[in-house]
């Protein structure tokens, strides 16, 4: 069983990302954030905890796509309000794994959970829409630089 959760031959993309420098305000897009082990993502108001196990998160595209065909409507990555956008890669696939994600080194430490404001940001039905979409948490676990473009990948120990 280990073999099979440390093959993850596909290599990932980062899409698109941002950070939240308030809670309940609109996100700020930028083209690279810095992360570090301390602070996790510079400016995001989740900075200044470390060691939790939600100091990043991430959201594949495609699950994006998915819940805006559930919609029935487009949806911004802005309004479900993650850090990191990639594509190419299964995010659960790293859950409780070490990854390279631009020069920083990140652990999957759980599941992203929809929050009651997919209900104000996507609509109604926007939270059951979320659900089994959100992504995964992260902690890290050695600061870097990520940027729109840069790989994401397994780090098999």
């Amino acid at each position: 069983m280990q073999t099979m959760l440390n093959t993850i031959p596909q290599i990932g993309t980062v899409r698109w990302l941002c950070i939240r420098p308030v809670a309940r305000v609109p996100v700020t897009i930028v083209e690279s954030i810095d992360i570090e082990i301390a602070n996790s993502i510079v400016g995001d108001h989740f900075s200044g905890k470390p060691g939790s196990k939600r100091q990043v998160t991430l959201i594949q595209a495609e699950h994006i796509d998915a819940v805006a065909a559930i919609l029935n409507q487009p949806v911004e990555p802005s309004l479900l309000r993650r850090n990191i956008v990639v594509s190419g890669i299964n995010l659960q696939s790293l859950k409780e794994q070490d990854f390279k994600i631009g020069n920083a080194i990140l652990r999957g430490t759980g599941n992203c959970p929809p929050c009651s404001r997919m209900e104000e940001n996507l609509g109604a039905g926007g939270y059951n829409a979320m659900r089994g979409h959100g992504g995964i948490t992260a902690n890290v676990v050695e600061s870097g630089t990520v940027s729109i473009g840069d790989s994401v990948q397994l780090i098999v120990n």
